[in-house]
């Protein structure tokens, strides 16, 4: 994890010059173009999110999936924060007095940006988790798991990531000659902020193995139980709509965590690079850059997985089609099935 995304800029700065911190054309270079492709992302991602949102209230997945809205809402405040916070950045602004210091605590240090990026991180493990409760455990979460606990673990994400951050963060950060710097990475901690990030990034991941390593073993025990009482001809799954469900939230959850788990890698191995490197130079530098660059772009173009992965997201969206509601609303259900069922469809048939 990484709370600053200038941090290795600022580091190499006062590394070269001192106190009086200035900005190299190489460094502002690589700089400058880092930041303008985060805006273009983060314009991408604040419109993608919106409509993953909106698609949620729609198809009414936000009285039922609570937590994928949570998981939704934010990104959606990360992505925006990803604006706000770089298009600041762009100005390279000269910071003085009680508004250039609100400035690099709150917004250029990236607080308000990572108080959305960890909380994402946090709920996606708390999603596999009632995954996991729901399918594995199912007469436990029937009886004992509440809907006030959805609640209360969906507010518990934005909570911890703000603590965390302000925690940590917002007393290290100090502006210097108009500068804002963290100075975290410059004390004895900063091995220590790098340890938890990756510490954090590695619980995450094995958070989401267990639980759907867990759920995979389930269902298939289930689908041969079930294939062994099945009719010839027949089908369980097309039986029962909660079950196919619950397998295409499970799946559409699954492809979300591996995405995740390989977009953040790069940052966490650069992370590992850097904490050895007692002068970082450009080329640690910029694969620093490029690193961040695609853990942004995670949380920017996760929404496509929901819209193309789960169902209701995609039939909303479809909906929203010009030619896609003409051409085929007007004859289908939202399952594809003419209208009429298979009465609509024989009078299809015998119409031809």
């Amino acid at each position: 994890m990484s709370l600053v995304s200038n941090a290795t800029m600022t580091m190499e700065e006062t590394n070269s010059t001192g106190a009086n911190t200035m900005t190299s054309s190489s460094s502002r270079g690589i700089e400058f173009y880092f930041y303008l492709a985060i805006v273009v992302m983060g314009v991408i991602g604040t419109a993608a999110n919106g409509l993953i949102l909106y698609a949620l209230v729609a198809s009414k997945q936000h009285k039922k999936h609570f937590l994928i809205v949570n998981q939704n809402a934010l990104d959606l405040y990360s992505c925006i924060f990803l604006i706000i916070t770089y298009s600041v950045k762009l100005g390279n602004i000269h910071l003085t007095g009680l508004l250039g210091f609100w400035l690099c605590k709150l917004l250029l240090n990236d607080n308000l940006l990572w108080w959305g990026t960890l909380g994402s991180m946090i709920n996606l493990a708390i999603i596999s988790i009632e995954r996991y409760l729901k399918i594995v455990h199912v007469a436990w979460s029937n009886t004992k798991l509440r809907q006030w606990m959805i609640y209360t673990a969906a507010a518990f994400a934005w909570i911890i990531s703000i603590v965390y951050i302000v925690t940590l963060s917002v007393p290290t950060s100090t502006v210097l000659n108009g500068i804002c710097l963290n100075m975290i990475y410059f004390s004895a901690y900063s091995k220590l902020v790098s340890f938890i990030g990756i510490f954090i990034y590695i619980t995450i991941v094995l958070i989401d193995i267990f639980c759907y390593g867990r759920i995979l073993l389930v269902v298939r025990r289930q689908a041969k139980i079930m294939a062994g009482h099945d009719a010839p001809g027949g089908s369980n799954a097309s039986q029962n709509p909660l079950n196919q469900m619950q397998t295409n939230v499970t799946k559409t959850m699954v492809l979300v965590c591996g995405y995740y788990a390989v977009m953040w890698l790069p940052l966490q191995i650069s992370h590992l690079i850097m904490m050895y490197s007692t002068n970082p130079n450009k080329y640690l530098i910029s694969g620093y850059y490029q690193s961040l660059l695609i853990a942004y772009l995670y949380m920017c173009t996760n929404p496509f997985i929901y819209a193309t992965k789960f169902d209701p997201i995609r039939e909303v969206l479809l909906r929203m089609i010009p030619f896609k509601k003409t051409n085929v609303a007007s004859t289908t259900g939202i399952s594809g099935v003419p209208r009429g069922g298979a009465a609509g469809a024989d009078r299809i048939v015998r119409h031809h």
